[in-house]
């Protein structure tokens, strides 16, 4: 039996691989080509084609295709089917882009856009079966890395090389999204079979998900600021742009990614909330050199970094609480896109009658107080749901008579051996591997063979999953 949970983990492990690694090549062709791409751009101005009508309509249709996904996707049979689809017609209309101007080239842009809303939604199906949701951060976290590190080679090469040949290796990005594709499994059940379960019934996560979603979208209107404002202003700079652009974003990932968990993460939201407001003030007062974008670049796309990190992880945790995970991911980017469609608007709006850029950036700081007022409530609307883990916080805040009872009735009836019984119940109280060795006179070794046993027999692989499958067992008895 452990044996076969060993190897239930590794192929789920390897399932989750090839899932970053699909997602991460699709999202970097997304990123530098039709979501305000270096490509697109720069095959734009060879053609003298002025791009912001194609981007309007290209960041629509994504929003469009990401809002819709989980109406479409229902199961993750459907979702590789899709994603397969989705990147074969993204293949064949990206190269439309060989030819001159057309009006193909808007149904192209559209059509792709759409159909990319509805792939990167329905990821959330293998996000929820092959990451713990204790682990999300991490992969949330590696999609974003890993994909704008290829954004930045694609962007490199269409700016300092030749547009048709970042197009080209974009292009290549997603056959090899389509490779490893086709290796995603149909089925997760086989391997994973707590996430084919039904979501958990104690809370409802759609108030707490409307209340991130109206975050998500004011806070990214200051992306859509820096793409049509703050980007353009600097843009004379060319080879420092095509490569540094992203980089503050990859380090702020990495750096959240490897904090420890006794680390206060919100002390890091609000100085990423002071770096955007300094970035636009640098903006609003230094000129327009290497060294004032250096600053201001380097402050907001560091501030988005966390920001991106914070409510991505978020969305993963939610999956849990739905049985459709393209429904809550799709629903939470789509806010995203739509934030950057309005900041987008407004900085097009300000540019042209303000051709200092002040308004802009008084209005990016109105966005900064609003969020600075928001983060307290958005702590708490979430806390109910995600302090912790629901699970954890919900069995944290019982009474210790309350709590004993609860874990004794559900060691009881778990079909666990006498010491097994004895190490999940110590577990269940909070106790480390370590502690639970010193209080029973074991190695840590010996505990974690006895901890996958439980696991084992109870069909999870975390303690989270362990917490979760004993208050829904004790919700199911009292109703």
């Amino acid at each position: 039996m452990l044996s076969q949970w060993n190897n239930n983990t590794n192929m789920s492990a390897n399932h989750r691989k090839a899932s970053i690694i699909v997602f991460s090549l699709y999202f970097s062709w997304l990123l530098a080509l039709p979501f305000e791409g270096q490509v697109l751009y720069a095959i734009a101005n060879l053609h003298n084609i002025d791009p912001q009508g194609l981007i309007f309509f290209t960041i629509a249709s994504h929003f469009l295709g990401l809002l819709s996904c989980g109406f479409f996707v229902k199961n993750i049979k459907t979702v590789k089917k899709i994603m397969i689809f989705s990147i074969l017609s993204c293949i064949l209309g990206s190269t439309i882009f060989f030819f001159s101007f057309s009006i193909t080239w808007y149904v192209s842009l559209i059509c792709t856009s759409f159909l990319s809303g509805i792939s990167v939604g329905s990821w959330g199906f293998y996000f929820k079966a092959y990451t713990p949701s204790n682990e999300r951060i991490k992969t949330a976290a590696d999609v974003l890395i890993y994909s704008n590190v290829l954004m930045i080679i694609i962007n490199m090469i269409a700016i300092n090389i030749s547009p048709y040949i970042g197009l080209f290796v974009s292009i290549a990005m997603l056959m090899g999204a389509f490779l490893f594709a086709l290796k995603l499994p149909s089925d997760y059940r086989t391997y994973n079979k707590d996430s084919s379960t039904e979501a958990p019934k104690l809370l409802n996560p759609t108030k707490p998900l409307i209340f991130l979603c109206l975050f998500i979208v004011i806070i990214t209107i200051n992306s859509g600021l820096m793409y049509q404002v703050i980007n353009p202003s600097f843009a004379h700079h060319k080879g420092l742009v095509s490569w540094y652009w992203a980089v503050p974003y990859i380090i702020a990932l990495s750096v959240m990614k490897n904090l420890s968990p006794k680390f206060n993460r919100a002390y890091i939201l609000y100085v990423a909330i002071a770096m955007i407001g300094f970035a636009f003030l640098s903006f609003m007062t230094l000129d327009r050199s290497a060294g004032s974008y250096l600053i201001v670049n380097t402050l907001m796309l560091g501030a988005c970094g966390v920001y991106d990190l914070f409510w991505w992880s978020i969305l993963g945790e939610m999956l849990d609480y739905s049985n459709n995970p393209a429904k809550i991911l799709g629903i939470g980017l789509s806010f995203n896109v739509l934030g950057v469609l309005f900041g987008g608007i407004v900085g097009s709006i300000t540019i042209s009658s303000d051709p200092h850029n002040y308004n802009s950036s008084i209005i990016a700081l109105v966005v900064v107080f609003t969020i600075l007022i928001m983060l307290p409530l958005l702590n708490k609307r979430l806390s109910v749901l995600l302090k912790n883990h629901v699970f954890l916080s919900e069995l944290s805040q019982m009474s210790s008579n309350e709590r004993k009872k609860i874990i004794g009735s559900f060691v009881e009836n778990s079909l666990l051996t006498g010491r097994e019984s004895e190490i999940a119940s110590l577990l269940l109280k909070g106790r480390t591997y370590k502690m639970i060795a010193d209080e029973l006179y074991l190695s840590e070794n010996t505990v974690k063979t006895h901890i996958k046993n439980i696991y084992s027999k109870l069909n999870i692989q975390s303690k989270t999953e362990l917490v979760k499958l004993m208050l829904e067992r004790e919700y199911e008895t009292t109703k």
